[in-house]
């Protein structure tokens, strides 16, 4: 089973007891990079000294959520965010909370819906959000009641978890959560984080005119949260048993931020501190030296993002004495979405990702990491995304990410900045090539090719494709993420057309997808130079060919070799032009296919097939051998809000037919001014 069908699943279908049988989940004490890197001042007994010596508040003026009392930082916060959020939020004021019901929370296993519910619970947190901020910026009685409502709406929420997460239908048959036994997932995790930092917050107010209340936050996160993360080794995602992906650092970091703003006991921090340290070991020593993150830019923010949230934190608590600003990395992985960055807000996207910014990443993360690291293209990569005339950030990204931003002086007053733009990048853990003309430019074409394996976190079978943009605009896409159903992590993940190889822009010999799973993998021939790095294999820094031949159930000794080739003066008129070529060998003749998935107006021109869109145009041409050939066109329109929202009402597959036990098949890629 490829591992992004069991990062839900396995919550799903098992949650209470998945480790196999006979496994000892702690036999041993696990040894990562921070271990490696802070030794004795990560073990027990010193965070005992450093965290469980110091008084509960004094580890709270640590983290730096500042209280409503604390009025000098509420007066100074971005006035453009906090109309904008005030606004906004009174708009709900005196309406009904949206209802998360049991009817909705039951479709997943009724008929696979989880957006609705999901939808309905984000809606809940949202409004806290704004009401939270607004009560703080203005403390006015309005707002804190209204945060009081918000507080208690969720407290009485049956469950945190998520039904595509909760595990009581697979353990009792259940269609509704099993209130004695919480499931503590991703939203558990974030909702715990949004009660403590509203509870730090508004604390003082909520004493005055809601006494009780924060004694119930205190006793559901006790319930839901603390009381399973200290007692439960069975936890998928605390990777004692199996690998671990972004849900790791996104649950860590906000139990640990709970804990610190909840918790009377700094010794009980201190324990759940050493816990959580050593479960996040487990994810950074699966993060790969060039820093590169299978589930693309997408899920940085929500899992390496989330991994520097903690550690930001951890730093914090310990007054300094866990550092992680010097573990190299932590510092490429903080330099990953800046190097996918094509321009605007597109970026190259793989597997479960969207191709394009979806306005509301918590940008002040990387512009404070930057700013830490003294990684200056970092910073002004995060500052490229910052519009005086703009939200600092927004209740979207969730109430400790706002009040990060809103205190963060720096940010508010930062100006904007060209972003880095990288000339080449060359990324060889996960077999991703990006190339354009020029470094600081989106001017032009850009190309993003894809090896790989099939058994990538939240994978796509998208081995050899590759995107095409111009004026960093996608015109050759990745389709991308649809709206998550319950198909999307079972069995059935590969019906759906945008994770199939069909629907990317990769060969099909015979007419047949790849396979599913980690033998099912592209093996480099040459690589090309680019940072992080200059790799050994091949002194042309704009090619990379690959043996495709081995993402398809293909008898052994056939091969499917395609080579990318960015050329910056090969064109006849001396323009830019991306070549990709495919050789193939095979045992037995046959028909094969070749698709390109176009996003924008497609129409056949002479010599090809033109693609427009938002300005922009390239022509493509292809050739099998020496012959010109025609691509048939077959339109999806669109019915998924999600692709929508990226790519408009339809999308364009062009389907190129070829035969032969051998033969070759070149693609011509020409931005037209």
């Amino acid at each position: 089973m490829s591992r992004n069908l069991d990062a839900d699943a396995l919550s799903r279908v098992s949650a209470h007891a998945v480790p196999p049988h006979g496994t000892d989940v702690r036999s041993a004490e696990f040894r990562g990079p921070l271990f490696t890197e802070w030794r004795q001042a990560m073990r027990g007994e010193a965070l005992r000294t450093t965290v469980g010596g110091a008084t509960p508040e004094a580890l709270r003026e640590r983290v730096g959520i500042p209280s409503i009392a604390q009025r000098e930082v509420w007066e100074q916060a971005d006035p453009i965010t906090i109309e904008r959020i005030r606004a906004a939020a009174a708009e709900s004021l005196g309406h009904p909370w949206a209802d998360a019901l049991g009817s909705l929370f039951a479709r997943y296993v009724r008929d696979g819906d989880r957006a609705t519910y999901e939808r309905a619970v984000s809606d809940r947190q949202e409004r806290l959000t704004g009401a939270v901020a607004a009560a703080a910026v203005t403390d006015e009685q309005t707002w804190i009641d209204e945060a009081a409502d918000g507080a208690v709406v969720l407290c009485e929420q049956s469950t945190w978890s998520l039904p595509a997460h909760d595990d009581a239908h697979a353990r009792r048959g259940f269609v509704l959560p099993d209130v004695a036994s919480p499931y503590l997932d991703l939203v558990a995790g974030e909702i715990v984080a949004q009660l403590a930092v509203a509870d730090r917050l508004l604390g003082p107010r909520w004493d005055e005119s809601w006494p009780g209340l924060r004694e119930r936050i205190r006793h559901e996160a006790e319930t839901r949260v603390f009381t399973p993360f200290e007692t439960r080794d069975d936890l998928w995602w605390l990777g004692y048993w199996r690998e671990v992906n972004n849900w790791n650092p996104w649950i860590l970091g906000n139990v640990l931020l709970a804990a610190v703003l909840l918790l009377d006991d700094s010794e009980r921090v201190a324990r759940i501190l050493a816990r959580a340290l050593d479960s996040l070991d487990r994810y950074v020593a699966e993060l790969p030296a060039d820093g590169a993150i299978d589930e693309g830019v997408a899920y940085w923010w929500n899992g390496a993002g989330r991994m520097l949230e903690m550690l930001d934190i951890v730093a914090a608590i310990t007054d300094g004495g866990l550092d992680a600003t010097g573990i190299p990395v932590v510092a490429e992985t903080l330099r990953f979405p800046m190097r996918m960055h094509l321009g605007g807000d597109w970026y190259v996207n793989v597997a479960d990702g969207w191709a394009r910014s979806r306005g509301h990443e918590p940008w002040q993360l990387p512009f404070r990491w930057g700013t830490l690291t003294g990684d200056a293209r970092v910073t002004a990569w995060a500052r490229a995304a910052r519009r005086p005339e703009a939200p600092v950030a927004h209740v979207a990204g969730g109430l400790p990410r706002l009040v990060r931003a809103l205190a963060d002086t720096a940010w508010r007053d930062a100006v904007p900045a060209a972003a880095p733009l990288p000339a080449a990048v060359w990324l060889p853990s996960v077999q991703v090539l990006v190339r354009r003309s020029g470094d600081g430019t989106a001017a032009g074409l850009a190309l993003a090719a894809k090896g790989g394996t099939n058994d990538e976190n939240h994978n796509h079978k998208d081995l050899g494709s590759f995107l095409v943009a111009a004026g960093g605009r996608q015109l050759l896409v990745d389709v991308g993420k649809p709206t998550y159903t319950a198909q999307t992590f079972s069995a059935e993940r590969y019906r759906i057309r945008a994770m199939q190889s069909g629907w990317h822009n990769a060969p099909a010999p015979f007419g047949l997808e790849q396979g599913e799973g980690p033998v099912f993998a592209a093996q480099v021939i040459a690589a090309p130079r680019g940072e992080p790095g200059p790799a050994p294999l091949a002194a042309d820094p704009a090619v990379l060919e690959l043996e495709l031949a081995g993402a398809y159930p293909l008898p052994a000794g056939d091969s499917w070799r395609r080579t990318f080739r960015f050329d910056g003066t090969g064109s006849p008129s001396g323009t830019e032009r991306i070549e990709v070529a495919d050789r193939w060998r095979l045992s037995e003749d046959g028909a094969h296919r070749l698709h390109l998935i176009a996003a924008g107006k497609v129409t056949p021109s002479a010599g090809g097939v033109e693609v427009a869109a938002d300005g922009h145009r390239i022509r493509i041409a292809a050739t099998a051998g020496s012959t010109p050939i025609v691509p048939a066109l077959e339109e999806w329109e669109l019915d998924d809000p999600e692709l929508i929202a990226v790519w408009g009402p339809r999308l364009t597959r062009l389907v190129y037919s070829v035969g032969g036990r051998a033969g070759t098949f070149t693609t011509v890629i020409e931005e037209i001014s």
